[in-house]
């Protein structure tokens, strides 16, 4: 009876302004920029405006491909991949992927199946990218449930990492249902076509490199200044420049209109 009907409409979904209750979350203006360092109000992601809708799915595996994340990390450990096919400490390859127990994913420096951080940079990395939400303890990532794989490609306190290493983490993150992998690293001296493929095997099973614009307050766009991999012409990299709380380009970010896709806060990140 349509006349007993006032009004169709959807049913909205109501904005509530999601906020955690990470104790740390307020530090982090990246997130939620109101002035609290110094700098310019919502000069931010908008994270609370996102995260209305959605606070991320563990069924997304970012690969970080770093200096290793710290696994046991309180505030990452529940966002943790682990490798479900391999059953651990018995020596073989139990899922034919040819590493041997690599539960936790691989160190490739090392040649390993420990990925854990004893620098710091990855394990930074991967609690931007997804530090567990809302738990009460420490701050949050942008993603409050997601699956992080550890994959460590560079080295000791020396900070040495390879195009051969970097390459196989790619190629072991594609393999291993990685959806996105974040790549802050670069080399500008020396072209890797071993790196480069890898990149187009990324690309060809639609998986995103995330990759740094560089720290070298040059502009990568510069035909006398290669930087690899955002420089490659791949639809699935993403090159990000880093942002300040000012929402103006980092001291020390490369930046780029034809090379460099996004600024995103990069200085003074809790």
């Amino acid at each position: 009876n349509l006349e007993a009907v006032s009004a169709a409409e959807p049913n909205w979904k109501i904005r509530l302004l999601n906020t955690p209750n990470d104790p740390r979350y307020t530090e982090c203006w990246g997130l939620h920029n109101t002035g609290q360092t110094g700098g310019t109000a919502d000069a931010d992601i908008d994270a609370q405006e996102a995260w209305d809708i959605s606070i991320g799915s563990f069924d997304v595996v970012v690969a970080v491909l770093d200096t290793g994340v710290d696994y046991n990390h309180p505030d990452l450990a529940a966002n943790m991949w682990t490798n479900e096919d391999e059953i651990p400490g018995n020596g073989e390859d139990d899922d034919g992927n040819g590493y041997v127990d690599d539960v936790r994913g691989w160190d490739f420096e090392h040649e390993i199946n420990d990925p854990m951080d004893d620098y710091g940079h990855g394990t930074h990395c991967a609690g931007t990218i997804g530090a567990a939400g809302n738990n009460g303890a420490g701050v949050a990532g942008v993603n409050w449930r997601v699956t992080i794989m550890p994959l460590r490609i560079i080295g000791d306190q020396d900070l040495e990492a390879y195009c051969l290493d970097a390459a196989e983490g790619i190629q072991y993150a594609v393999d291993n249902g990685a959806r996105v992998m974040s790549c802050s690293w670069w080399t500008v001296e020396h072209y890797s076509q071993t790196l480069e493929d890898a990149v187009a095997y990324a690309d060809q099973h639609d998986v995103f490199v995330v990759a740094a614009a560089g720290n070298d307050s040059t502009n990568d766009d510069d035909p006398g200044y290669d930087h690899w991999p955002s420089e490659w012409p791949y639809p699935n990299i993403i090159a990000v420049a880093a942002t300040n709380h000012t929402d103006n380009i980092a001291y020390f970010s490369n930046y780029g209109p034809t090379t460099v896709d996004v600024g995103a806060p990069g200085l003074d990140i809790l």
